[in-house]
């Protein structure tokens, strides 16, 4: 699915970020998702970077600043100074955190690579010395099996909409799959036990399909009404109540509603962290390696994946436990 570069226009603004956001759709390959991104980081820096310089009324609201006369004069005249400067504000007055400010970070420095070597706009690269801020490893917060088989379970069949989302449940927990791929998932694409997504950067990968997971689509086929779906949206798996592809924030509502139904924490247990729950159940249970979890995921680099191996404090107890010496009495 292609990025609609009228909704780029529509948001006014200027002429060198348009071109950067058109050249990561049409020569990077950029997601959707991702393009998304990167423009509320360019919007915000470009809003910083007139009100900081002056260049703007000091009455105006920050979201109401104009950005699209921002010229290449201006963009020349940007410092490196002047990018600190706004990682600082993002901090300050935005109560980014780390992760947030890396990304923006992330943002400037692809914005000032192409203005400089493809764009040939600025002279001078002020990014590239700019420093991200440190990222702290953080474990990811998933379901044990036990948590994961009570959320199964405790949905209710009674329910309109259970075989639907049933199997919505069953394929983040068994596939590992991202929202957006859950959501775009179409039935032409399931061949026997394998299923084509679309992941990051547009790239289609192969997941596969335990029986389990077979059996939750087969169940939902069996219901699914597609009279009323008008369009490419009769090949999406999954309807919504309005009778077309199901969206990301009806996804995340349907998670939520379930989660809290089997008591578990709502606020704390997204379809991420479904997707997190059944990396960690493969990787602890399955006996799934480092590499053929990362296939598995769609992750580019494996130090992505690498966060799974720090989740087993199991196995670690268990390995000082088979210490030959642990048996051994001290005399």
């Amino acid at each position: 699915m292609k990025y609609n570069i009228k909704s780029i226009y529509n948001q006014d603004l200027p002429p060198s970020a348009i071109e950067f956001l058109t050249y990561l759709e049409t020569i990077k390959g950029k997601s959707i998702n991702t393009i998304d991104a990167y423009k509320v980081d360019l919007t915000m820096f470009l809003r910083f970077i007139k009100a900081y310089k002056g260049l703007c009324s000091a009455d105006l609201e920050f979201e109401d600043i104009p950005i699209n006369d921002v010229d290449k004069t201006l963009l020349k005249q940007i410092s490196l100074t002047d990018l600190y400067a706004f990682i600082s504000f993002t901090e300050k007055h935005r109560n980014n955190g780390n992760y947030a400010r890396a990304r923006k970070v992330a943002t400037l420095k692809s914005f000032f690579n192409f203005l400089n070597n493809k764009a040939k706009i600025i002279n001078e690269n002020p990014a590239t010395e700019l420093e991200s801020p440190k990222i702290n490893q953080r474990n990811p917060v998933y379901l044990t099996l036990t948590e994961s088989r009570t959320l199964l379970h405790s949905m209710d069949k009674r329910e309109k909409n259970y075989q639907r989302d049933y199997c919505i449940v069953t394929i983040f927990l068994n596939c590992g799959l991202r929202l957006s791929e859950l959501c775009g998932i179409n039935i032409s694409r399931i061949k026997d036990d394998t299923l084509t997504v679309i992941g990051k950067g547009n790239k289609e990968r192969t997941v596969y399909l335990n029986q389990t997971t077979l059996n939750a689509i087969d169940d939902y086929l069996k219901v699914r009404d597609a009279s009323k779906v008008s369009g490419s949206d009769k090949d999406a798996l999954f309807i919504s109540s309005k009778n077309n592809r199901i969206n990301k924030r009806s996804v995340e509502r349907v998670v939520k509603k379930h989660i809290k139904a089997a008591g578990l924490d709502s606020e704390k247990y997204t379809p991420h962290k479904l997707r997190h729950t059944a990396a960690t159940l493969m990787y602890k249970h399955g006996n799934v390696d480092i590499r053929s979890l990362q296939d598995i995921l769609g992750h580019e680099n494996i130090s992505t994946t690498q966060i799974y191996t720090h989740v087993d404090d199991e196995r670690l107890r268990e390995a000082v436990k088979s210490n030959p010496l642990n048996q051994d009495e001290i005399i």
